[in-house]
């Protein structure tokens, strides 16, 4: 008897006894899987392995199916490439190029996937945005030092250069690295801020329109001053408009002044209307020199109308000071010529055998000269002479 597979053969010799079998099968009874074929899980039946004839070394298979893979090729049947591997061919799969910054790549196109150390590109050959290619020995890409609030966050190196330069710079804000504030800027807490001067500066004129660390603004034009340059000048004030700040007209109000001296009752009023009756412009331009080169820093211009009647008052007040000591000292001095030229003096005449008296008193009618000579306080000394005594003194005549 043939004694053949029911399943692999087709027939059986009767004379030789050899079995007939069917594709994928040999043996005398057809029972096992020929080269390239393996048998069926769970049954007797054999599939063909079906290798890649470019990936797989031979054609046959084990007894699961998988095939012998050639370098570079994976897969059950050796019909792909390996991870690090692309573009399939006739004879292998090509290694991926990127620049070991990656282990797996496009199969197909070999473009790198998942790029290491901020890389991207084809090839892993550039830095992500906001990283730049440093320089040995730093290799690799760096992240920029350039702040997206105040620039693109990009940068780039020139050549020959060590230290990168932002790409671009936001407005108001400049330098390398866009870390400082551009003119007409200011640092307001880490950001610029525009400054404030409502148009009354040129920026031409200085190289900052406000100061960089406080935003206070320099060289406020147009008569104007203040922090903002929102204030006219003293002597200056908003026009009708309230846009240009032009120059006050001088109309003060009159007001009185009362001064008093030392020993006197009198007070004396000045009024400013006579003050201002009295001087007129160019006498004042005269006592003021004012300098024609610059209105805005003119004498008479930094002066107030309350200034300059202070000034006078206080002069007025030396003056009359003045006449009183003046007048005071005459009179002290003829007070004091009356009482020399007023005082009463006596003479006394000495004759032979009487003595007689005789007084000048002609401003002093009423003198008393009756206390001159007393009877018990006078003396006839032997020789003749008359001794006059007084408690505190002796006179001899």
């Amino acid at each position: 008897l043939c004694n053949c597979s029911s399943v692999g053969s087709a027939g059986c010799n009767l004379t030789t006894g050899q079995c007939h079998c069917l594709p994928g099968y040999t043996g005398p009874r057809c029972h096992s899987c020929a080269h390239g074929f393996f048998p069926q899980l769970g049954g007797q039946q054999c599939q063909p392995c079906s290798c890649s004839p470019a990936g797989a070394t031979s054609q046959q298979c084990d007894h699961s199916g998988k095939c012998q893979c050639k370098a570079g090729v994976t897969g059950l049947k050796c019909d792909r490439c390996s991870e690090g591997f692309y573009r399939f061919n006739e004879s292998w799969c090509e290694p991926c190029q990127c620049n070991n910054l990656s282990h797996t790549c496009n199969s197909s196109t070999g473009t790198c996937l998942e790029c290491q150390e901020n890389t991207e590109g084809e090839h892993c050959e550039l830095c992500k945005e906001g990283f730049y290619q440093s320089t040995p020995p730093a290799h690799g890409c760096q992240r920029c030092p350039c702040s997206t609030v105040a620039s693109t966050g990009t940068c780039h190196l020139e050549p020959g250069e060590s230290l990168p330069r932002c790409d671009k710079c936001k407005p108001g804000y400049t330098g390398l690295n866009c870390n400082q504030c551009d003119k007409g800027y200011y640092n307001s807490d880490s950001i610029c801020t525009r400054c404030e001067c409502n148009g009354n500066v040129d920026p031409g004129l200085s190289p900052s329109v406000c100061r960089p660390d406080s935003g206070e603004c320099i060289g406020c034009l147009y008569h104007t001053t203040g922090f903002h340059c929102e204030l006219c000048q003293e002597g200056y004030s908003r026009d009708s408009q309230g846009t240009n700040c032009t120059r006050k007209e001088a109309t003060p109000e009159p007001r009185e002044f009362t001064t008093s001296a030392p020993n006197t009752t009198k007070a004396t009023s000045f009024s400013t209307a006579v003050l201002n009756s009295t001087l007129s412009p160019t006498t004042l331009q005269t006592i003021f020199p004012i300098s024609s080169s610059d209105n805005s820093t003119s004498a008479f211009a930094d002066v107030s109308w309350t200034q300059f009647n202070i000034i006078i008052l206080t002069v007025i007040i030396i003056v009359v000071v003045l006449l009183m000591g003046f007048v005071g000292a005459v009179y002290m001095y003829r007070e004091y010529q009356n009482r020399k030229l007023n005082a009463p003096f006596w003479t006394i005449e000495l004759k032979e055998d009487n003595i007689s008296f005789s007084s000048y008193h002609d401003s002093i009618p009423n003198a008393d000269v009756s206390g001159l000579l007393e009877d018990d306080g006078n003396e006839v000394a032997p020789n003749g002479q008359l001794t006059l005594t007084t408690p505190m003194h002796n006179f001899k005549a």
